[in-house]
């Protein structure tokens, strides 16, 4: 079961945003789940995650820290990073890593 969902982007900002969006969308269907943003460079102190989302300005670091982390590693949709669609992006990364949910 995912506990921890990581989101890193340039900066923080703009995915901080995003989790807002997205801890709103998991309140409504009750999940525990912790959703945080970092900037790209804080990655490394959240090895207790159990998903990284990469911010599409990210993205190309995908393979690198695919290679690199014990978890699954994932793009968020750029339509959906930019129209702030966390219900989508935690649906989403939920079915990829097998849970459902919303």
């Amino acid at each position: 079961m995912v506990k921890k969902i990581l989101l890193a982007c340039s900066g923080g900002f703009s995915t901080s945003m995003l989790v807002q969006k997205m801890v709103e969308a998991a309140e409504k269907k009750n999940m525990d789940i912790e959703i945080i943003a970092v900037a790209e460079e804080n990655i490394e102190n959240h090895l207790d995650s159990d998903v990284l989302l990469l911010g599409p300005q990210i993205g190309h670091k995908l393979e690198d820290l695919t290679k690199e982390l014990e978890f699954p590693v994932f793009v968020i949709n750029m339509a959906d990073y930019g129209l702030m669609n966390g219900e989508k992006v935690l649906k989403e990364t939920l079915e990829k890593v097998n849970i459902g949910g919303i």
